[in-house]
């Protein structure tokens, strides 16, 4: 048997589907997929709890089923969060440097300095994510531990989220059983298994098309510059199917999914897709056409929101590496041909990479997210980073500081 300590599971819990990947940690430091679960959400609203019970009950499922497959009983996860209450800014901070090189210390008050922003009672920061230090106004510095200089910067990227909605993500993880090792923002989690490096460098847009919302996030020369939330998804477009065609919405789900596409030229003029009515009466046919030209509307709406956020960030011209479309509704046909013409930049659609085991049970983009949290786990263990998450609420914080704080002085 494998000791707990060498599992490590993403949780993504998602608007339509709740997923728990396991992965195990080689010793040869790579992860190999194990267990898979998914289960329907009932109980979140565009990324939002609204009922507990539900949620509990839907996260049981894909555990349960993770397990299963995977045959070995998990304690603990890192858990998606994703939503339009996710808010992020760039801050900027300085100090002196107190001896004649930097030490880790030095990089953690700047870093403190950089936090150090007026946030509302209601609102925590998720993450603190490093985008360059500057030594000395030299600048294009990632690593600055060990380099002489009397004055230090650090540029940083701060993701907040509702306390209460946070909250309630860990409650709902807490009553079925598991523990949190770490929050961590959906579409940083998805940018570890579907984005290179290079494409990091160069400059690159990751959408994360989920069920309740798309997720964007911005990287240019290695390190995140923006991220933003959009509350138009494939739920919306399951709903236009529902109300444009007079069908139920579980039915326009499945049509979605078997015959959806979201560019026009891609459709066949004779095609046609039968569909449910409402009232029970007998089966209609309708024509394919119309059901892309559906689709196509709302799709083609979400890319131009999404481009006109990456237009006001100010970082339109330095994606050199195009757009990568990943997520549930990313597997439709024609959304990478949909996007391109409203980005005008080369489109990728993006799947898990870096992984073993059962890589083709999560060969697919809707498994981004879950595959990267597991990504992200083991790097942040790798940097030593690891720490569960009992609770969220301020006493909780103020304990794990008081214990850095001890840990730092014996």
């Amino acid at each position: 048997m494998s000791k707990k300590d060498d599992f490590l599971v993403g949780l993504d819990i998602g608007t339509t589907k709740i997923c728990c990947i396991i992965g195990e940690v080689t010793p040869t430091g790579r992860i190999d997929i194990i267990g898979l679960g998914q289960h329907p959400s009932r109980g979140l609203r565009k990324g939002v709890v609204i009922n507990i019970d539900s949620t509990v009950e839907s996260i049981r499922g894909a555990v349960e089923e993770a397990e299963l497959m995977a045959g070995c009983e998990i304690d603990s996860a890192f858990v998606g969060i994703a939503g339009g209450h996710i808010k992020s800014m760039n801050s900027h901070g300085i100090i002196a440097v107190k001896g004649k090189e930097v030490v880790q210390q030095d990089i953690d008050r700047v870093i403190e300095a950089a936090k150090a922003i007026a946030i509302p009672m209601d609102r925590e920061v998720l993450h603190v994510l490093p985008q360059e230090y500057l030594i000395d106004e030299q600048d294009g510095i990632k690593t600055p531990l060990g380099m002489a200089g009397v004055r230090l910067e650090a540029k940083v990227h701060i993701v907040t989220a509702a306390v209460s909605s946070a909250q309630n993500i860990v409650k709902c993880v807490n009553k079925a059983g598991l523990g949190v090792q770490d929050i961590v923002l959906e579409q940083l989690a998805s940018s570890e298994s579907v984005l290179s490096s290079d494409e990091k460098e160069l400059g690159v847009a990751l959408i994360d098309i989920g069920g309740g919302t798309s997720d964007m996030a911005l990287f240019y020369q290695g390190a995140i510059k923006h991220t933003s939330v959009l509350a138009i998804a494939g739920s919306q477009m399951t709903n236009d199917i529902a109300i444009g065609l007079r069908t139920p919405n579980n039915e326009a789900e499945k049509i979605k999914h078997m015959y959806g596409c979201a560019h026009s030229p891609l459709v066949k003029e004779n095609e046609t897709v039968e569909i449910l009515n409402v009232s029970g009466r007998d089966p209609k046919e309708v024509s394919r056409q119309i059901l892309c030209g559906i689709i196509e509307a709302r799709s083609k709406e979400m890319f131009e929101l999404l481009d006109n956020e990456i237009e006001m960030s100010g970082y339109h011209n330095l994606i050199s590496s195009g757009v990568v479309l990943t997520g549930g509704a990313a597997c439709m046909d024609g959304m990478a041909e949909q996007a391109e013409e409203v980005f005008q930049v080369p489109v990728r659609i993006g799947i898990p990479q870096g992984l073993g085991g059962l890589i083709d049970v999560v060969n697919n983009p809707r498994y981004a997210t879950s595959t990267g949290l597991i990504l992200y786990g083991l790097k942040n263990r790798q940097m030593g980073k690891t720490q569960e998450l009992k609770g969220r609420n301020l006493f909780d914080k103020i304990f794990t500081r008081m214990k850095h704080w001890v840990d730092e002085f014996f």
